[in-house]
């Protein structure tokens, strides 16, 4: 119970940091980048939740392919999604890679109990870290937002957590 308390203790400190940098016009990070399946990724650190290393899931069959399975995250079953997979990526990633693989939970306000396995967390980023946005094409799902163009050319893709929790595809996991 201590450990619970000084962990929201420690959340309403970052918290009232967090907006005590807002309003002194510090440029605070709004995304959490990831690289998974050759795309370049920005899930919203508002929606987003902890990170796990790879520990291997459960196996759930006649589900989707991207569909890993199930995991205890801190005690918490979660439905584990590869989200390259989901994305379109062909899966043929070998134990090495997922050795080296991440499990993002999505927020909790978001009332899913789901993870994404990500391939590589590449840090927090902010607005002005780019110079460049475009609107997603007319045909584009739901979640997926705006791409960002940074500093070395790289593209950026934002994805709405909460669009795609809400998702019709994404809620129907089996085959």
């Amino acid at each position: 119970m201590a450990k619970r308390e000084a962990l929201k203790e420690l959340q309403t400190r970052l918290a009232a940091r967090l907006q005590a940098a807002r309003a002194e016009g510090v440029a605070v990070a709004a995304w959490l980048a990831v690289e998974t399946g050759g795309r370049r990724l920005l899930l919203p650190l508002a929606q987003a939740g902890e990170i796990f290393s790879w520990s291997g899931v459960q196996p759930v069959p006649y589900t989707q392919p991207w569909f890993l399975g199930v995991a205890n995250l801190r005690g918490a079953l979660c439905g584990v999604i590869d989200l390259a997979v989901l994305l379109g990526a062909v899966s043929t990633r070998s134990e090495q890679a997922l050795a080296e693989a991440s499990v993002l939970t999505l927020g909790g306000a978001l009332e899913v109990n789901a993870a994404l396995l990500v391939e590589r967390l590449a840090g927090l980023r902010s607005a002005d870290t780019f110079s460049a946005s475009e609107a997603p094409d007319a045909d584009t799902p739901a979640y997926l937002g705006a791409t960002h163009l940074d500093a070395q050319g790289q593209r950026w893709q934002e994805v709405d957590l909460q669009a795609l929790s809400r998702d019709p595809a994404f809620l129907a996991i089996s085959t």
